[in-house]
């Protein structure tokens, strides 16, 4: 069924649809419309779950574990500083091998104080365990948490999953969006079950206990074999959704890449904007293309190398900054080139930072940039900062 919602509804019926056992959540702008929603359906009887308010982010995760570890389904959802505070249960969530699905919007984080869209957030998690999938738009946004969830339960992942959409752009915008049916839903995502140890006051356990230097080492290669698995599995669901409900998706979007000189690499709702000025660089004859990231951890190696095998240049466009080093997307874009015998040039553009627009010119300085680099076989400058207004530093 079509409905128009903002983003941050698209998660919530998204997240109904996947009928989870339990939602802890703590309200924060931009993602405040989930848990308002959420209890929406509990109250009008649309959504049997446990829904539980509580006095902080890092309470919500707690109770996310805790919930989890009995073997139930559990999301929440946050954004910026509540993300921050969650930090050390996240490594937690992760470590114990619970499948929490919990969107995020992607806000940027203070200081100075600012509400408004980058993905530095996320991207500071993504040495936490949990795998990260970013949405262009609020049908994504639903069909990557359902999606979600029935990635981190497989058996063979056991892992949770954040789903990033941008704040404002997509949160509180309204789009039309293909709601499926709910039977539609239940075939696909079954109720979770698993044979994994989970606490049961029968049968008492310790989970996440201690960890020796004679066991500690193995839990973590054990995690890293996950999240390995969980590429083949991202596959196989984004297969079986796209027969079940004719939308595709893949770990990389391309568009116009087979022949492409210079590639723009993006990642969430900017990726539209890329797109557009992809094709218009295509009418005056450049040879421009798109590798648009879904997923950003598991990182889609393979996918990248296979994109970019014919391209020049790779224009690395982050929405992030990992100060005194570039953009984050462009670390790990550029470490799957290295010993590798040929490889793309690889330029680095910093754009977008607390909510400033995209725009298609800002892509054509972007362009224009590369095709230096192209020209000359050379990078001069390694990360560079668009449209940085000088007069306010």
């Amino acid at each position: 069924m079509k409905q128009i919602v903002r983003g941050n509804e698209a998660t919530a019926v998204g997240a109904k649809l996947c009928r989870p056992d339990v939602i802890p959540a703590y309200p924060i702008t931009p993602s405040t419309l989930f848990p308002e929603k959420i209890s929406e359906y509990v109250a009008n009887g649309e959504l049997d779950t446990q829904f539980i308010t509580v006095e902080s982010e890092h309470s919500a995760i707690s109770a996310c574990i805790g919930a989890s570890a009995t073997g139930v389904r559990t999301c929440t959802c946050t954004a910026s500083q509540g993300l921050a505070l969650m930090h050390e249960m996240l490594f937690i969530a992760a470590g114990m091998r619970l499948p929490i699905v919990m969107p995020i919007g992607n806000r940027a984080l203070s200081a100075p104080i600012n509400i408004w869209c980058d993905h530095q957030d996320t991207i500071s998690e993504l040495d936490t365990g949990w795998m990260q999938f970013y949405a262009e738009k609020n049908q994504e946004a639903l069909d990557l948490v359902i999606m979600a969830f029935k990635i981190a339960e497989n058996k063979n992942v056991l892992l949770p999953a954040m789903v990033g959409l941008d704040a404002f752009v997509l949160t509180h915008t309204m789009e039309v969006v293909d709601v499926p049916e709910q039977s539609a839903v239940d075939e696909f995502l079954p109720p979770f079950t698993t044979s994994a140890s989970y606490l049961d006051p029968i049968k008492p356990a310790t989970v996440g206990s201690f960890g020796t230097p004679e066991y500690y080492m193995e839990f973590k290669y054990a995690e890293e074999l996950a999240m390995n698995a969980a590429e083949e599995v991202i596959d196989e669901v984004f297969a079986e959704f796209k027969q079940k409900f004719g939308r595709e998706y893949k770990k990389i979007n391309t568009y116009k890449t087979e022949d492409a000189d210079i590639i723009l690499v993006t990642m969430g709702s900017m990726s539209g904007t890329a797109r557009a000025t992809v094709r218009q660089l295509r009418e005056e004859g450049k040879k421009v293309g798109l590798a648009k990231l879904t997923v950003l951890r598991p990182f889609p190696e393979k996918e990248l190398l296979e994109c970019a095998q014919h391209a020049k240049v790779l224009a690395v466009v982050d929405r992030n900054i990992s100060f005194g080093f570039g953009g984050r997307v462009f670390s790990e874009v550029s470490g799957k080139f290295v010993n590798r015998a040929t490889k793309p040039l690889i330029t680095n553009y910093i754009v977008g930072l607390g909510g400033r627009d995209v725009t298609i010119n800002d892509y054509k300085e972007i362009v224009g940039d590369s095709e230096n680099v192209m020209n000359t076989g050379k990078v001069e400058t390694q990360t560079k900062w668009i449209n940085v207004k000088k007069e306010n530093l």
